[in-house]
């Protein structure tokens, strides 16, 4: 396929690039992450999102890595733990201070929220010390989600990002979704989210809430990247590397899903999907 630019004729109220399990350590291509930095400066974002597993074995020195690579991101990002972020092997620390390293290295705070005149992109960790790769979000990190949604004004677009997904990937294994996944789901509709923002799964795919929780109420957009700076790409996307390019509009969101081209050097454009924005109250279908 010849790449094609990410840009769009018309101007968008915010773009946000999303990308996921970087995976600093052995796995990472530094080739790609320096496509990351270069796309990035071709077409500054507004927002870079990095959904989770910054490294692979959350070491010192994986973390130093990759907050030298946020470091030099030129626009604003926001980054949240994944279950690779937790220690494996170094058992106490893993049962005593999971988090130590990230919080040291890394960034104090791993529930960041991004807000501007247009949107509020919050952050929540769904990893845990207990598992090697499952995620939840506890009673008290529900309760503390509704109430940062709830902060938000309502004119502002609402954006959750998580490591985890709250849905099944297509054509893949049997790994369990976020524990409470149900329970999560009625938080956001609550709060009016419209685009949840995850990775785990290093495979790219779109889905709703409504295909997998029913409840009449709006869906909410749940948008999945791949692995996009590691050699770990899984299901239909093994030996692959995927982000995603999302742009906000008045009336739909629209999102391009980029894969890198290791001949090129460079991110291009696979596919691009049209969605109709949360608070649209009718559609009107015509004829062709």
């Amino acid at each position: 396929m010849t790449p094609r630019a990410v840009e769009s004729a018309s101007t968008p109220l915010r773009q946000i690039l999303h990308v996921s399990d970087v995976h600093f350590g052995k796995p990472h291509l530094k080739e790609v992450s320096e496509g990351v930095l270069a796309l990035i400066a071709q077409h500054p974002p507004d927002l870079v999102v990095i959904s989770g597993d910054l490294t692979q074995r959350a070491k010192p020195g994986q973390f130093k890595e990759a907050r030298a690579f946020v470091d030099r991101i030129d626009v604003p990002s926001l980054s949240v733990p994944g279950n690779h972020d937790v220690p494996m092997y170094r058992v106490w620390e893993r049962v005593g201070a999971p988090f130590w390293a990230y919080r040291r290295y890394f960034a104090k705070d791993m529930e960041p929220t991004f807000q501007d005149s247009q949107m509020a992109v919050i952050g929540i960790n769904t990893a845990f010390n207990w598992t090697i790769r499952d995620g939840r979000v506890t009673r008290s990190g529900q309760r503390s989600l509704e109430r940062r949604l709830a902060a938000v004004p309502a004119d502002l677009t609402k954006i959750v990002v998580a490591h985890h997904q709250l849905i099944p990937a297509p054509r893949f294994d049997s790994q369990k979704v976020l524990k409470n996944a149900s329970e999560v789901v009625k938080v956001l509709n609550r709060g009016g989210a419209e685009m949840v923002l995850s990775g785990h799964l290093h495979q790219s795919w779109i889905g709703s809430t409504e295909a997998y929780y029913p409840s009449g109420s709006r869906p909410v957009l749940l948008v999945h990247s791949g692995t996009t700076t590691s050699s770990r790409g899984r299901g239909c996307e093994r030996r692959r590397n995927t982000c995603n390019w999302i742009r906000l509009r008045d009336s739909e969101i629209e999102i391009s899903n980029l894969a890198w081209d290791a001949s090129d050097q460079r991110f291009f454009e696979q596919s691009r999907h049209l969605y109709p924005r949360r608070d649209q109250e009718t559609y009107t279908l015509k004829a062709s």
